[in-house]
């Protein structure tokens, strides 16, 4: 905001006309001022406000079940929910929110979200929808680009009434959200985990088959937000980590929230707050133990992932009242893949280029806290090697990448792995070149982003 300019006029000495020939006009002018700037300092010095609010969303009846063939739902191993986080400067309203859902069309997404905040009053792009990936979750909504890339998964009609309910809970759980918000504080911390592991496992001939690839890229740290109340007490976790969310395999039909699940539930029993799994670049990395029919091996990852989670809790020990909230939103324009029969429900998205080559435009969001917390989001499953790059040229000391937000275009792959090829490569809809463009983008982007100017205490 800027203050109003005053313009003297010239010549040496105080002119005659700048005597004030009402004094009590000029009181008024005065204090009209003091008022104003009062009032600018009560903008920049508003109050931090945050909430966070769990809605079960573990379907009541049987549900097939997405990711690998589906498969009807036997019963509940454990429930799954929306974990929704709400935060407030004083300025800018922003809502974070993780499902526990597999995957979504980003044109489904952006209605519901769309929506969403027209009922919150806040701005389209402060409101993402992030899914954990999860392959033991019911089917939402219509296919997306999935349709397109693999068909025979979508032979049936989507339970309409379960995906309502899930647009229901979302909508009433942010809405509560808002109405629940609190003086906070957030802070920002780094851990590390080894319990993913990279996927493209290569045989003798150089096929690439789904497997573990302990030579393959990796990205191993935990980006962690914390937010507490005032007097320390937690308010809620976010912690950031690649990784798919396949402990469970094909062959189980029990719903759960697998790895991302059991690990939110377990760290929120030892903080006493809601945890927000939030995926990140995830598109090549595997669960240590991955795929099988047991169950039982959920419990470990509280160990790899949930502990170390709450060691870098521990290790976070600066946290701030004094935060600024900056977003925005840009759309990437990309070469789609030739030959691929694009979804009508996604046309918004796609455009012509020359030559009659079809372009993808994916929207990337971004949001900014105070001058050192930078977040990126894109609606896909992208491979680790570009959010560490993109990470590692980043000024902002953390960078976190947040992936599976508001819908997926799926696969996006490195170039030399398009190369390489196996099942991320064939069920992808870009093309070879597009990751290092992407890459470009981003830190161009984060480059330009202006630091915002500390907040008044």
């Amino acid at each position: 905001m800027k203050l109003p300019s005053v313009t003297t006029p010239s010549g040496p000495g105080r002119p005659a006309d700048l005597r004030p020939a009402d004094p009590s006009g000029l009181k008024r002018a005065v204090l009209a001022l003091i008022g104003f700037a009062l009032a600018l300092g009560t903008l920049h010095a508003a109050e931090f406000r945050a909430a966070a609010v769990k809605v079960d969303i573990t379907p009541d009846t049987p549900q097939m079940l997405r990711g690998y063939t589906p498969r009807l739902s036997t019963g509940v191993h454990d429930r799954i929910y929306h974990r929704i986080l709400a935060l407030d400067d004083g300025v800018n309203a922003f809502y974070l929110i993780s499902s526990d859902l597999c995957s979504l069309s980003p044109a489904f997404c952006d209605e519901v979200t769309a929506d969403l905040a027209r009922k919150l009053e806040a701005p389209a792009q402060n409101v993402w929808w992030t899914i954990t990936h999860n392959h033991s979750s019911p089917y939402v909504g219509p296919p997306g680009v999935a349709g397109a890339l693999m068909p025979a998964r979508f032979q049936f009609a989507v339970d309409a009434d379960y995906t309502a309910r899930v647009v229901k809970t979302l909508v009433d759980g942010a809405l509560a959200a808002k109405r629940q918000l609190a003086p906070a504080k957030l802070g920002a911390g780094w851990g590390y985990s080894n319990a993913n592991i990279n996927r493209r496992a290569k045989d003798q001939d150089g096929s690439i088959k789904l497997g573990m690839n302990p030579d393959g890229p990796t990205d191993r740290r935990i980006g962690l937000l914390r937010l507490e109340e005032p007097g320390g007490k937690p308010l809620a976790l976010v912690a950031n980590y690649a990784m798919h969310a396949t402990v469970l395999g094909g062959k189980s039909t029990v719903v759960s929230g697998d790895a991302p699940g059991v690990v939110a539930e377990y760290v929120q029993q030892k903080i006493g707050a809601p945890m927000l799994y939030i995926n990140g670049a995830a598109g090549n990395l595997a669960p240590l133990y991955s795929v099988g029919e047991n169950a039982r091996v959920l419990s470990q990852f509280t160990v790899l992932l949930g502990d170390k989670i709450l060691d870098a809790n521990r290790n976070l020990r600066s946290t701030t009242d004094r935060v600024r909230l900056q977003s925005g939103l840009i759309h990437w324009e990309t070469a789609l893949r030739p030959g691929l029969k694009w979804p009508a429900e996604l046309a918004a998205y796609r455009k012509a280029g020359s030559a009659g080559a079809e372009r993808l435009l994916v929207p990337l969001r971004f949001l900014q806290i105070n001058a050192d917390i930078l977040i990126w989001s894109a609606p896909m499953e992208l491979f680790c090697e570009v959010s560490n790059e993109i990470r590692d040229r980043s000024r902002f000391p953390y960078t976190f990448f947040f992936g599976y937000t508001n819908g997926t275009f799926a696969y996006l792959p490195t170039e030399s792995e398009f190369a390489a090829g196996g099942y991320e490569a064939t069920t992808s809809p870009f093309t070879p070149p597009a990751a290092a463009d992407l890459t470009a983008t981003v830190s161009r982007h984060i480059h330009d982003l202006q630091t915002p100017p500390p907040r008044s205490p």
